[in-house]
């Protein structure tokens, strides 16, 4: 899409961390308009920037990797600001030095040295989101320390996570200003796209609409589109703004309840397309043993999504064929962590694959046969963009629902233990972090996914035990992720006594397990509209987990509600524990459940998902 060159612009460098795209979006929020470039861009390109912005990295800067970029953009005279992988490159290119090994993960306290332009109207110790393997350890000549950080009381001051040269118009961070977990993070990127970049706020978000609706026009030509529309955020707004651009004659929708769907979703999801007017061209069908004959017998997460994503297709491809719409292009409404999730920038590890970014898909969009108006934005900018078009503010605000629906919330497995020589390496680890604040706990043999430092992680989790605050909890997960490996995961036991035996059970996707699934997750549901907190919580992922607890052939279901903003990171919600105590006796009263346990974890280490 080609943007008006009458805006102050600022090139955002993507080296492949997860939050390229985010600091484009807090860019924009200065109302300055950001775009994403390659490191191997020409300089011609990046000299038409007023300033420029050197993302994170799964590389080590500390080993060379990901070095051969272009580097002289470092020759221009445009300020350049990096951030964590960014940061290193920034200080080894003027002299400075990195190691590996001096890493950080989550909350750090930054201590600002003394007033700069970059800080201006902050206070003298800020909250900032750490998440890197390597350090800067030493700065060249031109440089000054900004500010350091500081892990907890009596800890060593991490130096260098904030430097600069004000002669260089050259800056970095250690730390990730762009994820909401850094309080004053928007702060940071306007005071340097303003104060140092000199940008005017000449771009809104109102233009989005007429932009997208004009780009829309573009690819389709005369032609329509069909749209799969599971009723989720992405696809209610996708459908709305593919009607504005197309008409409601061009735009076919198609319901399919893939058997994965929350209790009554589908019924919901058909009423609701009925009131906002958009039933002219709706179909549905109820593919359930269509999708529970492809998962069958599938264990591995990524086997999951693929057949997920792949089954779509085919049900797609058989209802254009019905219809006799084959000709109509595929639309989604793929938002940008799903792409940059499943490895879709050039460097980005793949942290898991989407069901709309299985190869199939992939396939079409490069033959242009997949039309995805929302592929640039978060899930905030997509409900802001549903707002303006008018759609329904419970309809914008409700829960995020993955594409591949309790598909990733039903973990399954072969009864194996894997990593057993880990795992009795891990369980005093654990214990021996866990005494000081009076809990005991010991890891589960099961694994989830995670990211750490940009790279995908797929570790175990650990059951904490023991009554105590959410800040003692909160502090002896932390404690757990700096000083034991191998585990990207903490829950709390909610039961009354610490499982005195864990096993993996045998457990594949079948319709039982589904049922089983669906009211758990209905119950939570209830829960927090029934207290008032659904709208104050994010997304609340009901997971059940194939491990049986003390002998009893059942398996234990993990509740994770969190609060986000835009999918890229999020903290565990802090529920009441009036609410912790009804679901408690509901669910583990289900047949089935023999356990109930709380996520306590942050993203990074754990993505919201454990599939």
């Amino acid at each position: 899409m080609q943007h008006d060159l009458n805006h102050d612009r600022i090139a955002v460098v993507d080296f492949g961390g997860q939050y390229a795209h985010l600091i484009a979006t807090k860019v924009r929020r200065s109302k300055v308009l950001a775009e994403i470039r390659q490191p191997e861009d020409s300089t011609d390109i990046f000299r038409q920037y007023k300033g420029i912005i050197l993302s994170g990295s799964p590389a080590l800067s500390s080993f060379g990797e990901d070095s051969a970029y272009n580097k002289e953009i470092y020759d221009l005279d445009i300020p350049i600001l990096g951030f964590c992988f960014g940061h290193q490159e920034i200080a080894k290119h003027y002299g400075g030095a990195v190691v590996n090994g001096k890493q950080e993960w989550g909350h750090a306290d930054l201590h600002i040295n003394h007033d700069h332009p970059l800080f201006a109207g902050l206070g003298k110790v800020e909250q900032v989101w750490m998440s890197h393997f390597d350090s800067v350890t030493a700065v060249g000549p031109d440089f000054e320390e900004l500010g350091h950080t500081i892990l907890g009381a009596g800890s060593p001051p991490h130096r260098f996570a904030a430097i600069g040269s004000d002669k260089l118009r050259r800056y970095g961070f250690q730390f990730h200003p762009e994820v909401d977990d850094t309080l004053h993070g928007n702060e940071m990127i306007a005071n340097f796209v303003r104060n140092i970049c000199g940008c005017l706020p000449t771009w809104t978000m109102d233009s989005y609409v007429t932009e997208q609706i004009a780009r829309i026009r573009d690819q389709v030509g005369d032609r329509s589109v069909f749209l799969l529309a599971s009723g989720g955020v992405d696809s209610t707004v996708a459908a709305r703004l593919f009607s504005e651009a197309l008409g409601p004659d061009r735009l076919n929708l198609l319901h399919v309840d893939n058997g994965l769907m929350r209790k009554d979703e589908s019924a919901g999801v058909i009423e609701m397309f009925r009131d906002m007017g958009l039933d002219r061209n709706f179909h549905f069908i109820d593919a359930t043993d269509t999708f529970l004959e492809a998962l069958a017998g599938k264990i591995e997460p990524e086997d999951k999504r693929r057949a997920i994503g792949d089954t779509f297709i085919t049900v797609f491809e058989s209802e254009a064929k019905r219809l006799g719409i084959e000709d109509h292009l595929l639309g989604q409404g793929t938002i940008y962590p799903d792409t940059i999730e499943t490895g879709g920038t050039k460097r980005a590890d793949t942290i898991k694959t989407h069901h709309n970014r299985v190869p199939i898909i992939e396939e079409m969009i490069a033959a242009g046969k997949v039309v995805e108006p929302l592929a640039d934005l978060y899930k905030v900018e997509v409900r802001e963009l549903g707002e303006m078009l008018g759609i329904a503010h419970d309809m914008i605000w409700r829960h995020p629902f993955p594409g591949p629906g309790l598909g990733v919330r039903l973990l399954c497995s072969d009864g194996r233990i894997e990593d057993a020589d880990a795992l009795e390496t891990i369980a005093p680890a654990v214990m021996g972090a866990l005494a000081k604040y009076g809990l005991t706990g010991a890891p589960v043999p099961i694994k989830s996914v995670g990211v750490k430092a940009d790279l995908r992680s797929y570790e175990h989790p650990v059951l904490i035990h023991g009554d105590a605050d959410w800040d003692i909890l909160a502090e002896a997960s932390g404690t757990i992720f700096k000083t034991v490996d191998g585990i990207n995961r903490t829950l709390w036991n909610l039961t009354d006594t610490m499982p005195g035996s864990f096993k993996p059970l045998a457990a594949t996707m079948t319709r039982d397990r589904l049922d089983l699934l669906r009211e758990c997750d209905h119950l939570m549901m209830e829960g927090l509209r029934n207290h008032g907190l659904y709208g104050e919580i994010w997304q609340c992922p009901t997971v059940l987990v194939p491990v049986e607890i003390d002998g009893t052939g059942q398996e234990l279901c993990i509740l994770r509600p969190i609060h986000s903003e835009r999918a890229m990171t999020a903290t565990a919600a802090r529920l009441p524990h009036d609410l912790l105590e009804e679901l408690r006796a509901a669910i583990t009263a289900l047949p089935g459940i023999s356990g109930l346990a709380y996520d306590l974890t942050s993203k990074p280490p754990g993505t919201i998902e454990w599939e």
